[in-house]
C-alpha cells in the first residue's frame, strides 16, 4: 500500500493559493456574464406562466362562444314554438285552451328575453376576454423580444469566454485533489462567507488583502515562515505573504 504523501505548509498554502487564483479566473467570468443568466430565467419564466395564461383565457373564451351559440339555438326553439303556439291559438275551442296556449306563449317570450339577456352580459364577458388575451399577446411577444435579446448577449459571452472557463474548470478540479479535505473545506467555507469569493488573500501594504484589517508585523513574520495556516483575526480569511502569493501562476 502506498503512503500517502505529507505535504509541508509551505505546500498547502501554494495549493490553497493556486485553487484560490483559478476559482477567482472563474468569478470574473461569472462577473461578466453578470445577472444574464438568472435573467435569462426568469424571464422563460414569466412567458411560461404567460403562454399558461393565454391558454386559460382562450379556453374561457371558447366557453363562453359554446354558451352564446347554445343560447341562439334556444332562442331558435323559442321562436319555433311561440309560432306553433300563436298559431294553435287561433283554433282554440275554449277559455282552458286559450289560456294554456297563451301561458305557453308567454313563458317562451320570456325564455327569449331571458336567452338575450344571456347573450348581452356573455358578449360584454368576451370583449373583456379578448381584451386580456390581446394584453397577454402583447406581453408574450415583449418578453419574447426582451428574451431574444437578452440570450444573445449571454450566447456571445459563452462563445467568448466558452474555451477559458472549461480549461480553467478542469484546472479547479485537479487544484481540488491537491488540498486536504479539512482545508478544503475552511477553504470553500470562507469563500461562501463573501460576495468577492475570496478566502485567501496576501499582505498589502502590511494589511489583509481581504478586510484590509492592519497586520502586526510579528503576525506577519510568522506568516512569512511558513510554519502554520494563519487567518486574519478580523474576517477570518487565510494569510498568505506576497512572495509566495507572486509565486504560484496559473
Amino acid at each position: 500500500m502506498a503512503a500517502t504523501k505529507e505535504y509541508s505548509v509551505e505546500e498547502k498554502l501554494k495549493g490553497l493559493i493556486q485553487l484560490q487564483k483559478i476559482e477567482s479566473k472563474l468569478d470574473e467570468i461569472q462577473i461578466l456574464k453578470g445577472e444574464l443568466p438568472m435573467e435569462v430565467k426568469d424571464l422563460e419564466d414569466e412567458i411560461e406562466g404567460l403562454k399558461a395564461r393565454k391558454h386559460r383565457i382562450e379556453e374561457e373564451i371558447n366557453g363562453i362562444q359554446e354558451f352564446i351559440e347554445g343560447r341562439k339555438e334556444a332562442i331558435k326553439e323559442a321562436q319555433a314554438l311561440l309560432k306553433k303556439y300563436e298559431k294553435q291559438s287561433e283554433n282554440v275551442k275554449n277559455n282552458r285552451e286559450f289560456e294554456a296556449i297563451n301561458k305557453e306563449i308567454e313563458m317562451q317570450g320570456l325564455e327569449i328575453k331571458l336567452a338575450e339577456k344571456h347573450i348581452k352580459d356573455a358578449t360584454e364577458e368576451h370583449a373583456e376576454k379578448s381584451e386580456l388575451l390581446e394584453k397577454a399577446k402583447k406581453a408574450i411577444g415583449t418578453k419574447e423580444k426582451n428574451l431574444e435579446h437578452k440570450k444573445g448577449e449571454l450566447d456571445k459571452i459563452i462563445a467568448e469566454t466558452e474555451k477559458e472557463e472549461t480549461h480553467f474548470r478542469k484546472e479547479v478540479d485537479k487544484a481540488r485533489e491537491s488540498v486536504e479535505d479539512r482545508l478544503l473545506s475552511s477553504f470553500e467555507r470562507i469563500r461562501k462567507s463573501y460576495r468577492n469569493g475570496l478566502a485567501v488573500v496576501p499582505i498589502n501594504r502590511d494589511s489583509c488583502g481581504g478586510c484590509f484589517n492592519t497586520i502586526p508585523p510579528q503576525r506577519q513574520s510568522e506568516i512569512r515562515q511558513h510554519k502554520k495556516i494563519i487567518v486574519c483575526e478580523n474576517c477570518g480569511r487565510i494569510l498568505v505573504d506576497t512572495d509566495l502569493n507572486d509565486s504560484v501562476e496559473i
